[in-house]
């Protein structure tokens, strides 16, 4: 009775691990939106070579289509929603040390290459515009989930990471006490349109 129960446990974990193997990762939904109020940009940046401080934006948009036959990634920043929990720090990264907001309200990322290397992942190559310049990026996207949202919507993760020097965009003021390399966390949550 005992070897009985034992052979039965061992076959239903089998089963039950055999169909986790075999079920197959969560589609990628043709035509994405950005939704802003669950997506986070954050940065880091090093204070006098000593420690990191860290902001974030709070207005994200944008679109994402994996998918299809032309897959595309599109994400827009609105440049004056920097946020670095101290207001008078951020005024001054709003102005023309910095950001120049006035004159460069958005911040965007455009994609001109979408390569998939495996079932939730993709390397993305297109064009990220800061402070009025546009530079060449290259970056790895993954699928962090998906699921549905609070009225039964689907939705679906994705988060990459990627460091960019502020001098290539003209961001010239204080590099020596700032610090130069910038660290970006994109984590965005997409529903269907």
């Amino acid at each position: 009775m005992k070897a009985c129960r034992r052979v039965l446990a061992v076959a239903f974990v089998s089963i039950v691990f055999a169909s986790f193997i075999a079920a197959p990762a969560a589609a990628v939904a043709q035509s994405l939106a950005v939704d802003g109020v669950h997506s986070s940009v954050l940065f880091r940046i090093k204070h006098l070579n000593t420690s990191y401080s860290w902001g974030r934006f709070d207005n994200i948009s944008g679109n994402v289509n994996l998918a299809g036959k032309t897959p595309s990634v599109e994400v827009q920043i609105k440049a004056d929603s920097v946020d670095t929990a101290n207001e008078k720090r951020d005024q001054h990264l709003k102005g023309p040390d910095f950001f120049n907001v006035k004159q460069f309200p958005t911040i965007s990322f455009k994609s001109t290459r979408v390569t998939r290397l495996a079932e939730n992942k993709w390397d993305l190559e297109g064009l990220l515009s800061v402070h009025g310049v546009e530079r060449p990026l290259k970056v790895q996207l993954e699928q962090t989930g998906a699921g549905k949202n609070q009225v039964g919507a689907p939705i679906q993760g994705f988060e990459t990471s990627f460091l960019v020097k502020r001098s290539d965009f003209g961001m010239k003021f204080l590099l020596d006490a700032i610090g130069d390399e910038v660290l970006l966390i994109v984590a965005l949550e997409c529903s269907g349109k």
